[in-house]
């Protein structure tokens, strides 16, 4: 057990190292562009090019212009946006990381349970008429754009109906944080968190509906029914558990992808000042640090996250033990 582990830190470290040089080459290794007007902005002074060029080492090699500039992103973290004026540019995802954290965990929660209700009742009631209604509704799920769906919800809660008994507690668009106010932090993100789990309910819902009567015709299914377990024991106990190896799959990934800035749409749609409405703005602005900042905070997220799915594997499959 200990020594896979070991291999995939060690596999991890060399990814976040590429994806980290990748990202670097293609901001500021570009051929025939110049890094220094890129990160000081438009219609900089000169003063201003010559002491960003200083500071980030761009009539250096490149190589240390790389090391400045990860030295900058993860150890002094004094990577300055330029584009606004001289603001620090890790502090303010830090800043906004927790919204993005909050929203995500809150939906997460909502389609993982959700979802696994679902998907166990439709394969348990397989070919009735439950079966076609809850897959049938999941597929709705999945076709709705989400910021449609933000939209059509905000227009019911926060404008058409607001003043009704049942919309009446509805705050309006925006944050609080739960040191703050665990109550209106409830409040300003229980609709955004059902918002973005409904496409996720249905995707998920219906993949592991097909893996359970896939299963279902296991040789290890047969043996645990011939035994005399009760088909939900069965369902449950044995099925389940081995369904979920892709369902953790794919949640480890999506939930990294979200936390990363993939709920961007959800973050707009409801003024949510997370990491993926930073984004956001700073390519409206063309903010070059903040972007590639926001970029690598992304992408060491997601291969993070990939590396604790591949431990998650090691526990729930012992196949996968044998592999490594």
């Amino acid at each position: 057990m200990i020594l896979p582990l070991l291999r995939r830190m060690g596999q991890t470290v060399f990814v976040l190292f590429g994806i980290s040089a990748l990202v670097f080459a293609v901001f500021f290794a570009t051929p025939g562009a110049d890094p220094t007007a890129r990160i000081a902005g438009r219609n900089a002074a000169p003063q201003t090019m010559e002491k960003v060029r200083k500071e980030y080492g761009f009539d250096r090699p490149l190589p240390v212009q790389y090391a400045i500039m990860m030295k900058k992103l993860f150890i002094t973290r004094d990577l300055a946006s330029y584009a606004n004026r001289g603001e620090l540019v890790v502090p303010e995802i830090m800043r906004a990381a927790p919204v993005t954290l909050s929203l995500v965990t809150g939906a997460a929660i909502i389609w993982v349970v959700l979802s696994i209700g679902m998907g166990v009742l439709a394969a348990a009631c397989k070919g009735s008429w439950i079966d076609r209604l809850l897959m049938m509704a999941g597929l709705v799920g999945i076709s709705i754009p989400v910021f449609w769906l933000g939209q059509v919800v905000n227009l019911i809660t926060q404008n058409r109906y607001h003043d009704t008994w049942l919309f009446s507690w509805v705050p309006g668009l925006g944050y609080v944080p739960f040191s703050q106010n665990p109550l209106a932090w409830f409040r300003a993100l229980v609709i955004p968190w059902c918002v973005l789990a409904v496409m996720f309910v249905g995707i998920y819902s219906r993949i592991l509906r097909a893996d359970l009567v896939a299963i279902m015709g296991e040789d290890f299914m047969r043996t645990a029914r011939a035994k005399g377990l009760s088909p939900s024991r069965v369902l449950l106990r044995h099925g389940l558990r081995t369904a979920l190896i892709t369902f953790v799959s794919l949640f480890g990934m999506d939930f990294a992808q979200l936390v990363g800035g993939g709920a961007l749409l959800t973050e707009v749609v409801f003024g949510l000042p997370g990491v993926g409405r930073l984004t956001y703005q700073a390519l409206n602005s063309l903010d070059l640090p903040l972007i590639m900042a926001t970029v690598m905070y992304s992408a060491v997220f997601v291969v993070l996250a990939n590396a604790v799915v591949d431990a998650a594997y090691l526990f729930l499959d012992p196949r996968v033990r044998d592999v490594h």
